[in-house]
């Protein structure tokens, strides 16, 4: 292999979705798994993760605030409010804070497997903590500063605070352990492709220390004759496309290709069949003895690896989502909640039968989820799968469902799925019903990738909407161009672009010439 063509395929990564729309992967029903396969899913433990950056960031924001509370207690406790200089006091403490904050940070004390072994680093924590202090001592003896404070604070703060800090990393060791317990902190991992390749990665990824990479299993895309059925002491669990099925049964976080970088048109047509996943893929170079420079690779441990696709909303950003649908979420449901009654009360009259109707549609990764909405048809004629969309003039649509059907307004209490079930966000693509069709194909046949915009979690509004596409899907046109739009969300999301949505939702919804 030559070193362009490894450049062409180091080039292409991150993969663009639309690259793999334009050579669609086959169409295969859904695999029945392997009762090796089946066995994972039912041991392993699939509570959600907790991203390793976030936990980092918590426990430095929680430590930041014990040493400002010690501190400040003992001020009020030592000092009281009759000193003359409380405000000296005051960024004293947040200065010694800050500085212990960057100290940890320096001494690798924010680092996952710190939180794994606190006896071991205690020494560290006891030196950072003691490197501040000798530095805030030396700052006030040659600043001539010693007579604006108090001896007895400091040295209380000093000490207090070292004890306050030991036991907050206790503790946090007994937190941390239940979760690795739970699997929380692990990255469940997946390698493709059995083989040396395979054993030489997984043996590799196995013995690194305070490693959070848990292998879980192989796949192979060759038939059982030309693969082995276990690698590196893991049974082969299946083919990609069993993958598939696997990953929407029990929690993936990352797949790694144990190809070489030579099995180009292989590692395509996985991809090809992989991307609609909400999963980090990675391409394994540790057995490649092509090396380009270290900035073209990312590593898992020691492992480097090449970037193929990325999960779209990760680490912060789905705390900033959550934060988004939570506040942003709530505060339209109580601006809502007055129409909402009044909606409430017209259909009550309007028609016999209850006011809200649940419907089974796609969520996050696939899973069947349940949303809300306002009923807008008869009740003998309601369409709990969506069989049949609602066209012009339906007779099974009630004169108060035509109307808020018309203006979306049915669609208003899904923002109870948002702000209490946790399974809609505000803004993302529009949840389909599992039955519905475009020119009477499902839309997974009708548009290929179509399970791609399931990568993150379904929204009430999304970027379709605003520009145009809502309403009647009645002809493939119609479906592509939503799930277009779709992709661009996914792979542009920002909070911005959220807010953006927001605002511009209410104008979208004054276009109503498809919607009946």
């Amino acid at each position: 292999m030559t070193d362009q063509d490894a450049q062409r395929v180091l080039s292409a990564a991150p993969v663009s979705a639309a690259a793999l729309m334009d050579s669609p992967a086959p169409r295969r029903k859904p695999a029945k798994l392997s009762p090796a396969a089946l066995e994972v899913v039912a041991t392993e433990p699939t509570a959600a993760a907790y991203p390793p950056i976030v936990v980092s960031g918590v426990v430095r924001a929680i430590e930041f605030i014990l040493i400002i509370l010690v501190g400040a207690v003992l001020y009020f406790g030592y000092v009281g409010l009759a000193a003359q200089s409380p405000w000296i006091y005051a960024g004293a403490i947040l200065t010694i804070a800050t500085c212990s904050i960057l100290a940890f940070q320096s001494a690798e004390l924010y680092d996952i497997y710190a939180f794994r072994r606190p006896i071991n680093l205690m020494a560290k924590l006891v030196s950072a903590w003691s490197f501040v202090f000798l530095l805030g001592t030396a700052v006030t003896f040659f600043g001539k500063l010693g007579e604006d404070y108090s001896r007895v604070w400091f040295a209380s703060f000093f000490g207090f605070g070292l004890i306050a800090l030991m036991a907050s990393r206790l503790a946090l060791y007994s937190i941390v352990r239940r979760w690795m317990r739970q699997g929380r902190l692990s990255r469940r991992t997946v390698v493709v492709g059995a083989g040396e390749t395979g054993e030489s990665l997984i043996r590799v990824l196995r013995t690194q220390p305070d490693s959070d990479v848990r292998v879980i299993g192989v796949f192979d895309d060759r038939s059982d004759d030309r693969s082995p059925d276990t690698c590196g002491g893991l049974k082969k669990l299946g083919t990609v496309d069993d993958f598939i099925e696997f990953s929407r049964r029990t929690r993936v976080d990352l797949v790694v290709f144990s190809l070489p970088i030579s099995a180009e048109n292989r590692i395509l047509q996985m991809l090809k069949k992989l991307w609609v996943l909400p999963i980090d893929i990675r391409l394994s170079a540790h057995s490649n003895k092509l090396r380009f420079r270290p900035r073209s690779y990312s590593y898992i441990g020691s492992v480097p690896v090449i970037d193929v696709f990325d999960r779209p909303i990760a680490d912060w950003d789905v705390v900033m989502k959550w934060l988004f649908d939570k506040i942003i979420g709530g505060l339209a449901l109580l601006a809502a909640a007055p129409i909402m009654a009044m909606i409430a009360i017209a259909i009550k009259l309007d028609s016999r039968g209850p006011v809200l109707f649940k419907q089974k549609r796609y969520g996050f990764n696939n899973d069947l989820i349940e949303i809300y909405k306002f009923r807008s048809m008869y009740v003998e004629a309601t369409d709990a799968t969506a069989s049949k969309l609602v066209t012009k003039g339906d007779p099974r649509v009630t004169r108060v469902g035509r109307f808020i059907r018309k203006a979306s307004l049915d669609e208003m209490p899904q923002l109870f799925n948002v702000v209490f079930r946790n399974n809609l966000s505000l803004v993302g693509p529009r949840p389909h019903a599992i039955n519905a069709k475009a020119a009477a194909r499902l839309y997974d046949e009708a548009v290929d990738g179509y399970f791609a915009r399931h990568r993150v979690k379904p929204g009430v509004t999304g970027w379709a909407q605003i520009n145009g596409w809502r309403g009647e899907t009645d002809t493939q046109e119609k479906i592509q161009k939503r799930v277009e739009y779709d992709l661009y969300y996914i792979e542009n999301w920002s909070v911005l672009l959220d807010l953006y949505i927001v605002a511009m939702t209410p104008f979208a919804l004054l276009k109503t010439e498809n919607a009946y």
